[in-house]
């Protein structure tokens, strides 16, 4: 069998991990979220996540990954194996993600290559997709606005070029060709970068995590100059501290913690597991935590300067232009660039940093799921070749389930994707059971213990007590809060999914979190012996498990104590345990 790996330094890994946080979320969500949600005030309960939630969480995630140097579902299994369902959730609902996420990247590729002319296709309204209807951009003139039968030429491209949208999920249609060599591309494209394992990817995201800050600062710097940059930043940022009083505000926040800093979906667990075992985790994990926030927070000013100008250069209201999700990046940002000088070198600036925004958070999540599967059954995948056979087998078949939304009727099986299988209520719903699992079975203090053992001293008490207390009720109110207020999906808030659609998104959803009470009834059923004598069983942690320091010294002491004859350097310590060096740690 060949090795498992490890990160080549430091650097990859965080680079890595960087790559997978700092995605299109920090591009088209946060910014959104702050300007509907009270401007400058929702950084209020954006940070009360952050440090309750957000933090906590990856940490755990990261910590667990390296001191098993297990992936997403046998670190659960040596941990509890009562929980490794949290395992087996967090890789169903990344296998989900897989399939819909990159249907951005064949978006944004399609964009691209659309970029590279003189004259913009989405900027005037002399095409064959166009309608009688269409109303191209005049400067200083909202009468598109406010015209009630007018469409502008950006939006027509994306509905009637790109997406070639049906009336509805139930009307499929046929395939969109153009779009499925887009995916074509962006599959080959992940695949290399991950074929080797962590040797190909420690090498692509020195390119692929920093190219698009470069992108982000000529985008930003742009931005801020141009005529009515100030009214967009006025706006994103000026706070309504009364909208801290709608309960919805804080479940915003709460969501974009989990969906931002990519925790329950086994990816933290993946990357972290590759370290060497002494690698100051926690100390990554906090540089890694207030960069992830930190980007979004800058990305904001790039986005709302263009937003600002917008709303100038048509003179309406900022609410009239600010767009979230794929309505930002294809139809508010385009049409923003098509008013600029040079405006195809700033869409193909535009759509390579959304190209390689998501590109690394997709291998990444794919990385994810090959590393779970290779180390659940390593006697079949670590052979020569056969970990590069089943990445492309997952590539393949994630291909093709894609196709579907790549039909005049994807974009809505994209939304039941995106609304129902990777959801915050799937996140929150996994990220109780894996800090209850953790801080109350495993236990808090002898997670810290391990801890200590690999970075050297223990990290401060508060998110220990985060684990214990905080995150797992605050996840749990926030869970039954998305439950309470729960609405059946619309498109566009317009179009209503018929029931059997909204059936299918809560297919998707169910299929995750399923994950963990039926693991937990199977197992519970199958052990023998009496409840007692189970659970004991299920919640003992594998031997395998590295041993700290002071577990070594007592192991060498129950040997002494049976007569077994030990070469000791040094006498035993007044507790009666024998002292060991580095070098007899961490076997």
């Amino acid at each position: 069998m060949t090795e498992r790996g490890q990160w080549g330094s430091k650097l990859e890994f965080v680079l890595s991990v960087a790559g997978e946080i700092i995605g299109l979320g920090n591009v088209w969500r946060f910014p959104y979220l702050c300007y509907k949600n009270g401007g400058g005030a929702f950084f209020i309960p954006y940070l009360i996540f952050l440090f309750a939630c957000g933090i906590p969480v990856f940490f755990l995630e990261t910590a667990l990954g390296q001191y098993t140097s297990e992936g997403g579902i046998t670190c659960w299994r040596k941990i509890c194996p009562l929980f490794e369902g949290v395992g087996y959730a967090t890789q169903v609902i990344v296998a989900l993600l897989n399939i819909y996420y990159i249907i951005v990247l064949a978006w944004a590729i399609f964009y691209l290559f659309n970029s590279f002319t003189w004259d913009l296709p989405w900027a005037s309204c002399n095409n064959t997709w166009n309608t009688d209807s269409c109303m191209a951009f005049q400067r200083g003139n909202s009468s598109i606005s406010h015209h009630e039968n007018a469409t502008s030429p950006v939006i027509e491209f994306w509905e009637r070029r790109v997406l070639r949208i049906s009336s509805g999920i139930d009307h499929i249609g046929s395939l969109n060709w153009d779009l499925v060599i887009c995916l074509a591309i962006a599959w080959v494209v992940c695949y290399f970068c991950i074929w080797k394992g962590v040797k190909s990817t420690g090498k692509v995201v020195y390119f692929t995590a920093t190219f698009p800050y470069a992108m982000l600062l000529i985008l930003l710097i742009r931005g801020v100059t141009l005529p009515g940059a100030s009214r967009g930043i006025h706006f994103y940022l000026y706070p309504d501290l009364g909208r801290l009083s709608d309960p919805q505000v804080w479940m915003d926040a709460g969501t974009q913690i989990f969906f931002s800093y990519a925790i329950c979906l086994g990816c933290l667990t993946a990357l972290g597991s590759y370290n060497k075992y002494n690698n100051n985790c926690y100390r990554d994990c906090l540089a890694l935590c207030f960069l992830n926030s930190g980007t979004s927070f800058v990305a904001g000013f790039a986005i709302f300067s263009i937003l600002g100008f917008m709303s100038f250069e048509q003179n309406v209201p900022i609410s009239e232009v600010a767009e979230s999700g794929p309505g930002l990046a294809f139809i508010a940002y385009p049409r923003a660039v098509s008013m600029m000088p040079f405006s195809p070198l700033w869409a193909c600036f535009f759509f390579v940093m959304i190209v390689f925004l998501g590109l690394d958070s997709q291998f990444v999540c794919v990385e994810s799921l090959v590393t779970a599967m290779v180390d659940m059954y390593p006697s079949t995948f670590r052979r020569k070749n056969r970990r590069e056979l089943f990445i492309l087998a997952v590539a393949v078949v994630s291909f093709l389930l894609g196709l579907i939304m790549l039909t005049e009727g994807g974009m809505y099986v994209f939304q039941l994707f995106d609304y129902y299988a990777a959801s915050g209520m799937c996140l929150l719903f996994v990220s109780i059971f894996e800090t209850v699992c953790i801080a109350w079975i495993y236990g808090a203090d002898r997670f810290y213990d391990n801890i200590e053992d690999m970075i050297g001293y223990r990290p401060g008490a508060v998110i220990k007590y985060c684990w214990l207390f905080f995150t797992p009720a605050t996840c749990f109110g926030t869970f039954a809060f998305a439950l309470i207020k729960y609405s059946p999906l619309k498109y566009n808030n317009e179009y209503v999914y018929p029931w059997w659609g909204n059936g299918i998104g809560w297919i998707l959803a169910l299929s995750s979190m399923l994950c963990i009470p039926v693991w937990v009834a199977v197992k519970l059923y199958y052990t023998p012996g009496t409840m007692k004598e189970r659970l004991a069983i299920l919640t003992t942690p594998s031997p395998e498990l590295p041993k700290t320091k002071q577990e070594q010294e007592k192991l060498l002491a129950i040997f002494a104590a049976d007569g077994e004859s030990l070469n000791q350097k040094s006498p035993p310590n007044k507790a009666g345990y024998f002292p060991v060096d580095e070098k007899e740690s961490h076997c």
